[in-house]
């Protein structure tokens, strides 16, 4: 029976969004923090969760365009937006960002992990430091904020992490091998440490979305490639509502719009083995174009 309790309060907990108080005694004040805030996926994020009513920092490491979003964001949430300047991909990245918000008088209540690297194209091709960047991001970055801001979530029984990841997580991606490996990885972290903290009052999902409205396809020169003809994009704006509802009704993985469900109930059921060859003719970019890369918002 107490087994039987024990399972039926994780399974109840699954639900509660911000349960626990805040951390007023330190005199720090809540903050929504996006990274990749910018432009994408990312800007449609800090716009939604400001639903939260929390003041939102933006991080990404362009000046100029964070502004921009900053203005706009405030203009059309009317809640404070706050930006931060920072190279996630240092060594000290995640640590120089927490202790930026604590001179601000702010701690991390809901990390949104967004920014990312994309890369396109035969793996033997990519230049190295273009690999270790996309790892660096794609990897380093986004496990060492998890690991920096969910100690204190814990501690203060509330809080939320959700990672952007990619459909692309779910199976192996010829022509993209590296970025589709990395979001396998960031798949695999979100549902195992999601498991580690039910319970816990702190919610941690990963976002599964497909292609997406934005320039992110054609700066990795990956827009000549067939994926991109048969599966239409989805606006930044509707990929981040979905996100929104997705983690506040307790959703560990979250498939971005209901057209994408087939997509992603294939990549789950079918074998690789089917899939590798399907996945290599619609991601092989066409155009002859140089293979690029480009930091900002992961897509599919």
């Amino acid at each position: 029976m107490q087994l039987a309790d024990k399972i039926i309060s994780a399974w109840r907990s699954r639900y509660r969004v911000l349960r626990g108080p805040r951390d007023r005694a330190a005199g720090l004040k809540p903050a929504i923090v996006v990274t990749g805030g910018s432009e994408g996926i990312g800007r449609a994020l800090a716009e939604e969760f400001a639903r939260l009513g929390d003041t939102v920092f933006l991080v990404a490491r362009s000046g100029p365009a964070l502004e921009e979003a900053r203005v706009a964001i405030a203009a059309k949430t009317g809640v404070e937006v706050r930006t931060i300047i920072a190279d996630l991909t240092s060594p000290d990245g995640p640590g120089s960002l927490l202790g930026s918000l604590a001179r601000d008088g702010f701690y991390c209540d809901v990390l949104l992990n967004n920014a990312a690297a994309g890369l396109s194209g035969p793996f033997v091709e990519h230049e190295e430091a273009a690999l270790a960047n996309l790892i660096a991001l794609n990897v380093g970055a986004l496990t060492g904020l998890m690991h920096a801001v969910l100690p204190d979530m814990i501690a203060r029984g509330r809080g939320g992490i959700l990672n952007v990841a990619s459909l692309g997580g779910l199976a192996p991606g010829p022509w993209q091998a590296a970025y589709y490996a990395s979001k396998a990885y960031v798949v695999s972290l979100t549902e195992a440490v999601a498991y580690e903290t039910r319970g816990l009052g702190v919610r941690i999902a990963v976002l599964l979305p497909g292609p997406t409205g934005t320039q992110f396809h054609h700066r990795m020169g990956a827009d000549s490639a067939y994926y991109l003809r048969l599966l239409p994009p989805a606006s930044p704006a509707r990929v981040a509502r979905w996100a929104f509802w997705g983690w506040r009704f307790g959703g560990v993985k979250i498939v971005a719009s209901v057209e994408n469900y087939p997509l992603a109930l294939a990549l789950w059921l079918v074998p690789n083995v089917i899939l590798k060859p399907i996945l290599g003719f619609i991601l092989k970019n066409r155009s002859g174009r140089r293979h690029a890369r480009h930091e900002g918002e992961p897509r599919c």
